[in-house]
């Protein structure tokens, strides 16, 4: 299901609240595609460029403010995960864990992929023009999934964009900048997912999984 930025951030912080308020739930995983071409800002940034608002005039970009930090990331063309965990001890540990599941399942998919370099976050305009320890870049040298947090009370949110296949002149207009070389894994993005969803779980034979399904008039609530 697409949906709006607005509804996707809303649902993400409700299962975040489960996943704090129901001792049962241990964590939450979904991914998703956006309704339209969206810009996801970063809970730290104060405003978009002057050459955005034009954009968003036209109704080419739509803009939603995530509950996670880091810089912006446009999402078209790529998927979208949202994992809510509860909290290990450290901040570091819990992107470790997360990566090394991406690592091996896209390795497996025929991509190659490694964590960034960079050690402190400065926020800046493009998420996707520094590479950070939470990051992972591809072969090509460029970031392939950035990655944030959010964290309330023993349990975070954590955000992360795939670009897969990242619109040129979209890019360029927003960033100045060329975009990360498009993947071809020869499988759908929708193929993709149920390959990460599948492998995520694999090492968790031993936890009771349950799918959660949400009718659009039931996320409309949670606006």
């Amino acid at each position: 299901m697409k949906l709006t930025g607005v509804e996707q951030m809303a649902l993400d912080l409700h299962f975040l609240e489960k996943t704090i308020s129901k001792v049962e739930i241990l964590f939450t995983l979904r991914f998703y595609h956006w309704e339209g071409n969206w810009i996801s800002l970063g809970y730290h940034q104060k405003a978009i460029p002057p050459h955005w608002e034009k954009l968003l005039e036209d109704g080419i970009i739509k803009v939603v403010r995530r509950p996670s930090g880091g810089g912006a990331v446009l999402h078209s063309g790529g998927i979208t995960y949202a994992l809510t965990f509860k909290k290990p001890s450290y901040k570091i540990f819990s992107y470790e864990l997360v990566n090394n599941w991406l690592i091996k399942s896209f390795n497996d998919l025929g991509l190659s992929l490694k964590r960034g370099t960079l050690k402190k976050s400065i926020i800046k305009e493009n998420c996707f023009e520094s590479s950070y320890v939470s990051d992972l870049v591809d072969q090509y040298g460029f970031k392939r999934i950035g990655s944030a947090q959010y964290r309330k009370k023993g349990a975070f949110l954590q955000h992360g964009e795939i670009q897969l296949n990242p619109p040129r002149d979209l890019w360029f207009r927003l960033f100045g900048e060329e975009p990360p070389k498009k993947i071809n894994l020869n499988l759908t993005n929708d193929e993709i997912i149920k390959y990460l969803i599948n492998s995520f779980l694999e090492s968790k034979s031993n936890i009771k999984i349950e799918k959660i399904y949400y009718k659009t008039d039931k996320i409309k609530e949670l606006l």
